[in-house]
């Protein structure tokens, strides 16, 4: 039927691959509906207009449950229960990045920035999915809202040598000992660490597999000296068995132990994590290869630890005295000995 007024509203009419499409453009200007009738044929055309339907139809709490059904993690329930109070009844097409920095301000009245990062880095990956996988939505409300809010309280704690010798020290039964080896070693999470498989080992290349990272990626660490001598040696009985067969619970109890015997305050077992990447930073360990080894996803995560490195940048600085050979400030100016010499600052500055 295409356009037509119905009383004083224009309305169009037809049919697209079997659907029959009926609605209001809620003018009664001719002019103005033709115009609304053209963008929206594009949008059928070009499948944004069922997007839209969909965006519509579906709310949160629904996102929500097909979502968790699918890629649920460990730390997702908790941040499910803060959004869904807010956002649950709402359809995704009701929920703009307006609506979410208000939840975001909210929030901060009551929990930590670190908190709040968390529960909307578990929304966008939601709304990412919904419009990557189910072509629910067009565009993703949260990609466009600052996480800064994620880093102001993030933890910087670290092992000094001396803490790590009374910790390995105080560390029993042997496998606790061996676990925070390995963490300080490789970076890996507990949680990829009490996942690790033999069959993840591979001697002869010297890596080692963590195959389903934090955020779903695999990513592969080379195996430290240390590392291949404290398993080269371990009888394997099935490559499918874990390196560590220790509960998680038996994990924090035995480390809890250790830190309490060694004296240890204000330490997590993640901080094992930030004392591998800190002490690769303050040995001159560029970012973007300390980024790889972490397994983050962007640089900025890996950033955090750029002012370890305060000292390593000397290097650089040193080179400009290579150039210039050797210096000298007097009243005249610079002189360059060994090099071209120059009668001024200004000179130098023009050259």
């Amino acid at each position: 039927m295409g356009l037509y007024k119905r009383e004083q509203t224009y309305w169009f009419s037809l049919q697209y691959e079997g659907r029959r499409i009926h609605q209001s453009l809620k003018t009664d200007n001719k002019r103005l509906a033709e115009k609304l009738y053209a963008k929206t044929l594009t949008d059928i055309i070009e499948g944004r207009y069922f997007k839209k339907d969909k965006a519509k139809e579906i709310t949160f709490k629904m996102l929500v449950d097909k979502y968790m059904a699918k890629y649920e993690k460990s730390r997702d329930v908790t941040s499910i229960v803060s959004l869904l109070p807010f956002f649950g009844t709402l359809t995704l097409s009701e929920i703009s990045t307006e609506l979410i920095s208000d939840y975001r301000e909210e929030r901060l009245k009551k929990v930590k920035p670190a908190t709040i990062y968390q529960e909307l880095a578990l929304m966008r990956r939601m709304y990412n999915v919904a419009r990557k996988e189910w072509k629910w939505v067009n565009d993703n409300p949260v990609a466009d809202l600052s996480f800064s809010v994620g880093n102001s309280n993030a933890r910087d704690r670290w092992l000094t040598v001396e803490e790590e010798q009374r910790l390995l020290e105080a560390a029993s039964p042997e496998w606790v000992k061996e676990i925070i080896v390995f963490a300080l070693n490789t970076g890996m999470r507990r949680g990829e660490i009490l996942n690790l498989e033999w069959k993840d080992l591979d001697f002869s290349r010297r890596l080692i597999t963590v195959q389903k990272s934090k955020n779903g990626e695999k990513r592969s660490i080379p195996m430290s000296n240390i590392i291949l001598v404290m398993l080269k040696d371990r009888k394997i009985i099935d490559i499918g068995l874990r390196v560590f067969s220790v509960t998680e619970t038996a994990m924090r109890m035995g480390f809890d132990r250790a830190l309490n015997k060694a004296n240890i305050e204000n330490f997590h077992f993640h901080d094992l994590r930030h004392t591998f990447a800190t002490r690769l930073v303050q040995n001159s360990v560029d970012l973007y290869k300390v980024k790889e080894l972490l397994g983050h996803k962007s640089i900025q995560m890996t950033v955090r630890y750029a002012h370890h490195c305060t000292d390593s940048l000397r290097s650089g600085i040193d080179i400009l005295d290579k150039c210039y050979n050797s210096v000298t400030v007097g009243k005249k100016g610079i002189d360059i000995k060994g090099g071209n010499p120059l009668k001024s600052t200004d000179a130098l500055l023009a050259q």
